[in-house]
């Protein structure tokens, strides 16, 4: 524990030199920092779907930076300091664990789940739903969703009756492609299969954003391996000619390196 009160320590008194002396570090703000917060966030992202230990240690450090600088600024305007602001968690975190902290019983974590949800609400949040920030990915954010409503006994029983809620916005969204309609309209009905399609991850163990992420990287190694072993520039190439890179890519890329 020393060891780690020591390398924060250090963390904190670095800031305040670099805030002091460095001059890209005096003129940042929480607004010029945002960006690249949220850059670093998906490096971190990143660095987690590869299992790249020394890259998710780098980028925790990388943020770790980005909570102190964010404290350090807000302490100058003397708003409140990196303690008000880890009490504070800490504090919430007590709170919203009775079973722990407290003489509520729980058996699971489903349990934990819901419990954590009705303290939100007892705290004055207006809606279940508050705690999804407006400005997640539009994945991300309808699994938050799904999740939050789930545990006021929103949720469908069973996988089965998801897959046919899929099968019924897949029909509609058919339908409306069959016929005259407008864009939005067309927007909306395959807005409605993607939104069903989360929902059914849910119910069988998937992040759909950590499974589509993966399909991205997939995609990528075997586009860029078509690139690699080309014979001639993409553009003078049949379909079917990129097609057989591709499926050579399938074979290639799952070898094991020599």
């Amino acid at each position: 524990m020393q060891k780690k009160l020591e390398a924060f320590g250090r963390l904190l008194n670095i800031m305040d030199e670099l805030r002091e002396q460095c001059p890209w570090d005096r003129k940042q703000t929480f607004q010029t920092l945002r960006n690249l917060t949220i850059e670093e966030t998906y490096e971190l992202a990143e660095a987690i779907l590869e299992e790249d230990m020394e890259g998710i240690r780098e980028e925790l450090g990388d943020l770790m930076l980005h909570m102190v600088f964010y404290a350090k600024i807000a302490e100058e305007q003397r708003a409140f300091d990196i303690a008000d602001a880890l009490n504070a968690i800490c504090e919430k975190l007590i709170k919203r664990h009775p079973h722990i902290y407290g003489d509520v019983k729980v058996a699971d974590d489903e349990e934990v789940k819901k419990n954590w949800e009705q303290l939100k609400l007892q705290e004055g949040k207006r809606s279940v739903l508050a705690g999804v920030p407006n400005s997640l990915p539009a994945m991300v954010k309808a699994y938050r969703m799904q999740e939050k409503t789930k545990q006021v006994g929103f949720e469908w029983e069973n996988a089965g009756q998801v897959w046919e809620k899929v099968e019924e916005e897949m029909r509609e969204l058919r339908e409306v492609l069959d016929q005259p309609a407008a864009q939005e309209e067309r927007e909306e009905e395959f807005g409605d299969v993607l939104f069903s399609l989360i929902n059914y991850a849910r119910f069988i163990g998937v992040d759909p954003e950590t499974a589509l992420e993966r399909v991205n990287m997939k995609f990528k190694r075997r586009f860029e391996y078509i690139e690699i072993h080309a014979p001639r520039d993409l553009r003078e190439m049949t379909l079917a000619e990129m097609d057989a890179l591709w499926e050579q890519a399938k074979l290639d890329l799952k070898r094991p390196l020599a």
